[in-house]
């Protein structure tokens, strides 16, 4: 089966229409996101023009901050903190990446925890570490492991005991998601560019979820039949020049029980994790 990501988001973005038009009625307002975006960045700008398209289909206000590419730390820390003291806004992302002269740590630190809808503060990826079970309710988590776990979900997969292989170490998906894995009792391999014998262990895997950033870089040869496959790359195909994932997906397909497409995939429900996590921080500071 290949996982339908747009049909799932659909239907997601719908319920949330339908869940703000009746926080708008108790509060006077919708949830607020604001986007910092610094530059100019090709993939950058497309995505947060995502964000304000599907904010609207969810019933959501979004506003998007625009900075020039040669904007200084201290503006940029500056932006925050005014987004910070803003009640109306319930809601801060800010786009990555940055330009090079800005530090991506003191700008996420900046964030004021309680409007951190991509999970990414000190004391965010605490809580995220701390928890037993995934409580998407009390604290933001990153809105990419969410989708993953989202799509297991929708695809009925009981990962309790599963031999699960994640591919990749960032701190954005391949460490928070394998936390949510391990939440729901999946046995859980981190996997990464020095992992010796790669491909043998994640043939082992049940559930394969690849994030390593590396175009087809999952083969067939290396996936089990029968395997769960989900993708989380986004990547160039330098022969075709279109996007792709880390999973070369027409040679890997009709081996798995289940496999998410690039694009179509993980990315739609990425977009719906920081609507419901934008909405999660609004009914927190509403205490709600």
């Amino acid at each position: 089966m290949v996982f339908d990501g747009k049909a799932v988001a659909a239907k997601v973005l719908q319920t949330l229409a339908a869940e703000n038009a009746k926080l708008k009625e108790r509060y006077g307002r919708v949830p607020c996101l604001s986007v910092l975006l610094v530059g100019e960045d090709y993939g950058s700008t497309r995505y947060v023009a995502s964000c304000e398209k599907n904010a609207q289909r969810a019933g959501l206000e979004c506003k998007v901050v625009r900075m020039a590419e040669t904007s200084s730390e201290e503006e940029v820390t500056e932006a925050i903190r005014r987004l910070n003291e803003d009640s109306s806004v319930d809601g801060i992302l800010v786009q990555m990446p940055l330009p090079k002269h800005i530090s991506q740590e003191r700008i996420v630190e900046t964030i004021l925890p309680d409007k951190d809808v991509d999970g990414v503060t000190d004391r965010n990826v605490s809580q995220l570490w701390k928890q037993r079970r995934n409580d998407y309710s009390r604290f933001c988590v990153p809105c990419t492991p969410r989708s993953v776990m989202r799509i297991l979900e929708e695809s009925e997969i009981d990962l309790d005991g599963l031999n699960t292989v994640v591919i990749g170490r960032s701190n954005i998906v391949g460490m928070p998601v394998s936390k949510l894995l391990m939440n729901e009792n999946a046995t859980v391999t981190v996997c990464h560019s020095h992992t010796k014998d790669l491909a043998a262990i994640v043939r082992e895997a049940d559930v394969v979820v690849a994030a390593i950033g590396k175009a087809k870089f999952v083969g067939a040869e290396m996936v089990r039949n029968g395997a769960v496959v989900v993708d989380v790359g986004i990547n160039v195909d330098e022969t075709t020049g279109k996007m792709c994932g880390d999973v070369d997906t027409e040679a890997v397909k009709d081996r798995c029980k289940m496999i998410t497409p690039v694009p179509g995939g993980v990315g739609q429900l990425t977009i719906c994790s920081l609507m419901e996590n934008t909405m999660d921080c609004f009914k927190r500071l509403h205490n709600g």
